[in-house]
């Protein structure tokens, strides 16, 4: 059984950019009446409880969405993620942060629907609780990539798949990929949101020129760093790579990258914007 528990981590800079992306693109969905469907592969519980003995032994929130939550002079780009955010603590302390899941919850119209997808034995009854006789979600105690395969085409023709494995396997970079193979085949007109840690780059490379070799067109890199790449233990840097991307989206990160740079980490940050594969 994978031992990974995203409670240690919920918060930090690689959860801000993740749930900003996540936020701007359904935002586009929304743009249109006509319903889409939310499918994330690897859900999580839906929220963390910040003043738990998970983050608190971390405390990796406080370098990350601690630092922004309050501030008065967010771009617009930034507004909705926050507001997700606070919809979630009801005064002026950050007690919870929400998961890819709430963060969606809070976005989506009565018209639209999630599906939701976790593995892990003590993270998938929370997803339940969380979600208890909520009609517009469905969840299923199994692998995400079997469950996206199996869900695909959607109905609804519209949508975003969220893909962010723990990558404690080293097989799930590459795992990703064929998933997106997989899933494009079945429907090609979907946005696919795919989130990394870097801890070693060379992960990341084979990932990426993976993707560029399924002959897929629109797919768009974008990646937040708060220290150097190294060799040693420990995540540097995430990032989303995005397939069918909204058309605001490139903008929109121009403005959200260099903002959040200077916020998280104005020392040694760092941030990328680019194209695996063009428009």
């Amino acid at each position: 059984m994978l031992s990974y528990r995203h409670s240690f981590h919920a918060g930090n800079h690689a959860d801000v950019l993740k749930h900003i992306v996540e936020v701007l693109i359904l935002d586009a969905l929304k743009q249109k009446d006509k319903a889409f469907v939310y499918h994330d592969t690897h859900s999580g519980a839906g929220r963390y409880d910040l003043t738990g003995d998970h983050a608190e032994k971390t405390g990796e929130y406080k370098d990350g969405v601690a630092k922004i939550w309050q501030r008065t002079d967010l771009p617009e780009e930034v507004l909705g993620y926050i507001e997700a955010v606070k919809a979630m603590n009801s005064d002026d302390t950050l007690n919870y942060y929400p998961g890819s899941p709430r963060i969606a919850r809070h976005c989506i119209r009565p018209q639209d629907r999630m599906v939701l997808t976790e593995l892990h034995s003590t993270d998938y009854p929370l997803l339940q609780q969380e979600f208890e006789r909520d009609r517009q979600v469905s969840i299923y105690n199994e692998d995400g990539f079997a469950r996206l395969k199996a869900s695909l085409p959607p109905k609804e023709r519209r949508g975003l798949v969220l893909i962010d494995p723990s990558y404690e396997i080293k097989t799930d970079y590459q795992g990703v990929v064929k998933a997106i193979q997989e899933a494009h085949k079945r429907w090609a007109t979907g946005v696919y949101a795919i989130w990394y840690p870097v801890v070693l780059r060379e992960n990341i490379d084979l990932m990426t020129k993976g993707l560029e070799k399924l002959g897929i067109r629109k797919i768009l890199q974008i990646e937040l760093g708060v220290s150097p790449d190294t060799i040693e233990r420990g995540m540097t840097a995430s990032g989303m790579i995005v397939i069918n991307p909204p058309w605001k989206l490139e903008s929109q990160m121009q403005t959200v990258l260099p903002w959040l740079k200077d916020q998280l980490a104005p020392e040694h940050g760092h941030y990328k914007l680019d194209w695996i594969v063009p428009e």
